[in-house]
């Protein structure tokens, strides 16, 4: 048996576990649709939820490493759910052809606008 927080470093889903320990504490992740805290003990065929930027995981435990290796191994550790994987992809897909940048712009610029636009020309 393995450390939820050791497992989710392991399997690279944080670059570090005091990361991973902070996403546990803070609800982003959950084991068998509850929220668990970060010593929580994981075993293999154990459902695992995690919510990581705009990225929504969904895993089912395979293996039990409390040692952090190469990305292959890593990926060894868990098999995600198909639906996870084709919702993931489709994000991804949204953030690559994300929106125009001048969207965010409304309106007339204001004075200080104007003013940096004249120290650029």
């Amino acid at each position: 048996m393995t450390r939820l927080d050791k497992w989710l470093w392991a399997a690279r889903f944080f670059k570090t576990r005091s990361r991973a320990q902070q996403a546990v504490a803070a609800g982003h992740v959950k084991v068998n649709g509850e929220r668990v805290k970060p010593a929580r003990e994981l075993r293999v065929g154990d459902g695992v939820s995690v919510k990581r930027e705009s990225f929504d995981w969904s895993v089912t435990v395979k293996n039990l490493s409390e040692k952090r290796g190469p990305a292959e191994e890593a990926r060894k550790l868990y098999e995600e759910s198909e639906a996870s994987r084709v919702e993931r992809e489709r994000r991804m897909d949204l953030r690559r052809w994300g929106t125009e940048p001048a969207a965010a712009l409304k309106g007339r610029p204001t004075k200080r606008d104007r003013r940096l636009l004249e120290k650029l020309r």
